[in-house]
């Protein structure tokens, strides 16, 4: 790609959306699919359910950001891997928003905000709860599979000499 620069706000939301990601995608998997504590489980969590509640602003300044500092509409002039990578960076944006959006939709309780705020959950049939659970544990390994994808190609790119992680540094 050629050289974009970014904003420290563009460097600055980027990294926050990298940590609470990472940790809620992990952490969360990791209680679902090991064996943990009752108090592990339900303190992961909690945390979760707090970090990702108080991302959802960040994220959605993330959104406009992104919407307000795209220069072109019209990709068609644009070689095919610039083309391929401007459609991942959107589709985890797209992906990260199903799984904000469905992990409230899902919720049974309150949604507790680091016993700080509650939230009423918004729904309370239990079929449409269960639904966006589902949809909500899809979106969640979509998710963790475009990460991958996207740390792999960070990977590849420092390797042949394109320096991107330069880019992101404050």
């Amino acid at each position: 790609m050629k050289g974009i620069g970014y904003s420290r706000l563009q460097i600055i939301l980027h990294w926050i959306s990298a940590a609470v990601i990472l940790w809620a995608l992990l952490s969360g998997f990791y209680v679902s699919v090991i064996e943990v504590a009752p108090e592990i489980k339900s303190m992961v969590g909690f945390i979760n359910v707090s970090v990702t509640a108080l991302f959802i602003p960040v994220f959605i300044l993330r959104l406009y950001v992104a919407v307000r500092g795209s220069h072109s509409l019209c990709q068609m002039g644009r070689p095919l891997m610039e083309r391929l990578a401007s459609w991942m960076h959107k589709s985890i944006y797209l992906i990260t928003a199903v799984v904000l959006l469905t992990g409230i939709l899902m919720m049974d309780r309150p949604i507790n905000i680091f016993d700080l705020v509650f939230i009423p959950a918004p729904l309370n049939d239990p079929h449409w709860i269960e639904r966006f659970f589902v949809i909500h544990v899809w979106a969640c390994v979509m998710l963790l599979v475009q990460v991958a994808l996207h740390i792999a190609a960070v990977i590849k790119h420092e390797m042949c000499g394109r320096r991107i992680l330069k880019k992101m540094v404050f």
